[in-house]
């Protein structure tokens, strides 16, 4: 066993001789620390030490990373460590088994988000993770991620607040899910306090006008078909058809499907995912089983009634909007969406924005925003709140009122909204 001062000449000169594995120099000034040569060439610093009756062994870093002087330093507070109970070799290897955030980030979508959330809320869960998430923090262990890196990946994000926001609230929904398994703890929430950016208002409603032009391009796409573009430029344009021919026509459910979300302000799984058994035509309604607040019943109007009528039930599937595979519901409306939002020039509205315009039509007739929460099925009266403004109707009345009261006052003019009280209330 080789004894001796460790420093940069003695380290450097320590050879693995042949034959052998390795080759160890002990420090001569501080028992228990030396310098390993392997046999590749190879060499790190070690401590050893006894505990609990046994010889324990730990490796403290890698040559030249670490200087002699650095690591007699760490030797000499991991042996103090030893002296006060401590145990080095089980505190790394309680280190190794913390998982990273990208670990925790997985086992959150397997046991959590797949399981127990509706299927969209786990896909748009799954593509920010793997845009934003795992890239940024998904290498760190979920213990070493602090408020600092998460700001970071809000920051690169700013000029897009609504894409910011919702990485936000996805890493601190996965840090409060992992506390519950004592993984961390729920206080120290790294994006608790991270202040949100302010997010523009979403909310498109159609005019009266725009309503106009999409029951117009919607009659159109199932009868004479939409017009569409064809790029010029290319080799094959001039095998195309003429202008005045060039349309298409598109899927009869997928423009049903269209005409009852905005008759009904449903979300849009909720009318791709009903089924035929789910509607009461009696009663006009439509039983929705799994609906993203859960069983509810979604009413139906006479109009919505009549669509409905209209569709053509497809053999062997139960879904009202069928799609391509047999027994399946369609996918998605994007494609048909898309051209009918360009016929009808309705320039950034988006398919969800038809369920605003429903309950915009609602509010604005002053129905209430109790009814209309009912009718789109919010399960907090808050969530309707944000068309109280659009209900004008009450507000419009309170301000004649007041108006042509004050106004007669002014005059000296008897109005009649001027209401005299009577003799006996009169004070004298």
């Amino acid at each position: 066993m080789a004894v001796g001062p460790i420093n940069i000449p003695s380290v450097e000169k320590l050879d693995c001789p042949v034959g052998k594995d390795r080759e160890i120099l002990w420090d001569d000034g501080l028992r228990g620390f030396g310098v390993v040569a392997f046999r590749n060439g190879g060499k790190c610093y070690i401590v050893q030490y006894r505990q609990h009756g046994r010889s324990r062994r730990s490796r403290i870093g890698e040559h030249p990373a670490l200087t002699p002087v650095e690591a007699r330093k760490l030797a000499r507070k991991m042996l103090g460590a030893v002296e006060g109970g401590a145990d080095p070799i089980e505190e790394k290897r309680k280190a190794r088994a913390v998982p990273t955030f990208g670990e925790v980030g997985d086992d959150f979508m397997r046991l959590h988000a797949e399981a127990k959330r509706k299927g969209r809320t786990a896909a748009e869960y799954a593509r920010l993770l793997k845009l934003h998430v795992r890239p940024a923090l998904g290498s760190k262990r979920i213990v070493d991620v602090r408020r600092a890196d998460i700001a970071r990946l809000q920051a690169k994000l700013a000029e897009r607040p609504y894409e910011a926001n919702r990485v936000l609230a996805l890493t601190s929904v996965i840090w409060n899910w992992a506390s519950k398994r004592d993984l961390v703890a729920f206080a120290e929430n790294p994006a608790k306090a991270i202040e949100r950016f302010r997010e523009q208002a979403r909310e498109r409603y159609l005019t009266t006008e725009e309503l106009g032009r999409l029951g117009a391009t919607l009659a159109d796409a199932e009868t004479v078909g939409l017009p569409y573009a064809v790029d010029e430029a290319k080799p094959k344009a001039k095998h195309a058809p003429k202008v005045e021919s060039r349309r298409t026509k598109l899927d009869a459910h997928a423009v049903a499907a269209i005409r009852l979300l905005i008759l009904t302000g449903a979300r849009l799984r909720e009318i791709l995912d009903a089924k035929w058994d789910q509607v009461d035509g009696e009663r006009g309604i439509l039983f929705l089983s799994d609906s993203k607040t859960g069983r509810k019943p979604l009413y139906l109007s006479a109009a919505a009634q009549a669509v409905l009528a209209s569709i053509k039930r497809v053999e062997k599937n139960p879904y009202i909007i069928a799609g391509a595979s047999e027994g399946a519901p369609r996918s998605d409306l994007n494609r048909p969406w898309r051209a009918v939002a360009k016929a009808a020039k309705l320039d950034g509205v988006r398919i969800h924005d038809l369920r605003h315009s429903f309950a915009s039509v609602g509010a604005g007739a002053s129905l209430g925003l109790p009814i209309i929460g009912k009718l789109l099925g919010h399960s907090q009266a808050a969530t309707t709140q944000r068309y109280a403004h659009l209900d004008a109707d009450p507000v419009r009345r309170a301000v004649e009122t007041i108006g042509a009261t004050i106004s007669a006052a002014l005059t000296g003019e008897k109005s009649s909204n001027v209401v005299a009280l009577p003799v006996a209330t009169q004070r004298k």
